[in-house]
């Protein structure tokens, strides 16, 4: 009680809150603003936010003004709910029952992401993601859907996470390899032909 900021930022938020459904909008904000002063997490007072909310050591979050959360959901730090627009609209996501998400993952736009997931660390997604999936990567992708592998995508273990860089290098030399062997071919085919051909005399002109 004393020294968890995800516990102190519920209260600070819990007030901020009720102002601003109460039209208390400038009050509202500077409580969120002392609130993130304090704790160094930042949660919109517009924020809708269930019970049974948990957030792990939580510096660097940041939940936006439409952004909505169900019972039981966990965040790690550096997690951001997040929009991709200015209108006046719904433009932050809604996390639903009993979600985790991971350390610095970011969930992006005015989306539902299912009961039960699990987002991985690190992950950014754009795209809703069915009740009960594991995503991972950037951009998210459900690789677990109901306990079972979705084909096709990456594991969550990290020994099987891709490394792009490595494979585009990969792919980069394997092609100069090809290219090589062809220059090569090429070379032994016009030294053949011109072992062939008999050399012309400068002195005979057609």
């Amino acid at each position: 009680m004393l020294c968890y900021p995800g516990f102190h930022i519920l209260y600070y938020h819990r007030t901020a809150h009720w102002m601003w459904k109460h039209g208390l909008k400038l009050l509202a904000r500077m409580t969120s603003q002392l609130g993130r002063f304090v704790t160094g997490i930042e949660i919109h007072p517009g924020a809708t936010i269930g019970g049974g909310f948990f957030i792990d050591h939580g510096m660097g979050v940041v939940i936006g003004e439409t952004a909505e959360i169900g019972e039981n959901v966990t965040l790690y730090h550096g997690v951001t709910l997040g929009g991709t627009s200015w209108k006046k609209e719904k433009r932050h996501p809604t996390i639903g029952d009993n979600v985790v998400v991971g350390a610095g993952a970011k969930i992006l736009g005015p989306f539902k992401v299912g009961e039960n997931s699990k987002i991985g660390a690190g992950s950014v997604v754009v795209n809703e993601v069915p009740p009960d999936s594991v995503v991972v990567g950037v951009p998210g992708r459900v690789t677990y859907r109901a306990g079972k592998r979705v084909l096709g995508e990456i594991d969550l273990e990290s020994a099987e996470l891709p490394d792009p860089v490595a494979k585009a290098i990969e792919c980069i030399l394997d092609r100069m390899h090809h290219l090589e062997y062809d220059v090569v071919a090429l070379k032994e085919q016009l030294a053949a032909k011109a072992e062939e051909s008999p050399t012309q005399n400068p002195d005979c002109k057609l």
